[in-house]
C-alpha cells in the first residue's frame, strides 16, 4: 500500500474517531445546540465505530484489496450522500449550527474518499489485487 494512502486512510480513521467520540459522549449537549434528535446524533456516532476499527485495520496491512479500499470509498459516498439527503428530507429541521455541522462533516467525509480514490489510482502498483 503506498504511503499517501495510508496515510490518507488514517487521517480518514483518525477523524471519524473523535467524530464517533464527539457524537456518542456529547449527544445531549449537542441535541440543544444543533436541534438534532439525541438518537439521530448518538446512532451516527455509534455507527463510525465499527468504520473507524475496519478503516484502522486497512490501513495497518502491508498490503490490501483494491476491493476494499473501493468499498472504503464507497461508504464515504454513501455517508456524504445521505448527510445531504437527511437535511432535505424534511425529516429533521437543525438549527443554523446543525446544518452547518451536517454540511461540514459530509463534505469531510467526501473530501477523504475523493483523496483516497485519487491515492489509489495513483499508486495502482501499490496495493495488491
Amino acid at each position: 500500500m503506498s504511503r499517501p494512502l495510508r496515510l490518507a486512510l488514517l487521517a480518514d480513521a483518525a477523524a471519524s474517531g473523535v467524530t464517533a467520540a464527539l457524537l456518542v459522549a456529547g449527544a445531549d449537549f449537542l441535541e440543544s445546540l444543533l436541534v438534532l434528535p439525541v438518537a439521530l446524533i448518538r446512532g451516527a456516532g455509534m455507527v463510525l465505530t465499527p468504520y473507524v476499527i475496519l478503516v484502522i485495520f486497512v490501513a495497518s496491512r502491508p498490503a490490501t484489496r483494491v476491493n476494499t479500499v473501493n468499498a472504503i470509498i464507497g461508504i464515504n459516498a454513501a455517508w456524504t450522500a445521505a448527510s445531504a439527503l437527511l437535511l432535505v428530507s424534511g425529516l429533521v429541521v437543525p438549527s443554523a449550527l446543525g446544518m452547518t455541522f451536517v454540511l461540514a462533516q459530509g463534505l469531510a467525509v467526501g473530501a477523504f474518499g475523493v483523496i483516497q480514490y485519487v491515492c489509489l489510482r495513483h499508486a495502482p502498483g501499490a496495493v495488491a489485487a
